[in-house]
């Protein structure tokens, strides 16, 4: 059903050069880039909720990944990526509120929007990958 890791091969663009992506380890990344990045934010008392959803929809997308790894079932394993999924596109929100929030951030925030969107397509992939 699925193997340890996922690994999506990433063609760029004018080149021969393929690279590997583990999935796992690049949703364990982005977690902790978004820990590191918000403990260098002063919280306040607008940016405090927004910063305490952003950590969890941003981590959660790895955890929700890994338990799809192990999923006892395609029918689990869809539903375990269909989690990551919303949980990076609700990660995407949190990122251009904390962005409105504090204008300071902006820039880090498109990087890390960016990323999370990315995510959010290759879990959509994946998906319709299983569903064909």
């Amino acid at each position: 059903m699925t193997n340890d890791k996922f690994l999506m091969t990433n063609q760029i663009q004018g080149s021969n050069v393929k690279r590997n992506y583990d999935l796992a380890q690049r949703t364990s990344k982005f977690g902790s880039e978004i820990i590191l990045f918000v403990k260098k934010i002063k919280e306040n008392n607008i940016n405090k909720s927004i910063i305490n959803q952003l950590i969890r929809s941003a981590t959660s997308i790895g955890a929700n990944y890994m338990e799809a790894d192990c999923a006892e079932s395609k029918k689990d394993f869809i539903h375990k990526i269909g989690i990551s999924k919303k949980e990076a596109k609700e990660t995407t929100h949190w990122l251009r509120m904390l962005a409105t929030a504090e204008p300071e951030v902006t820039e880090m925030c498109r990087r890390l929007w960016q990323e999370a969107h990315e995510l959010t397509l290759i879990f959509s992939a994946i998906v319709k990958r299983k569903y064909d």
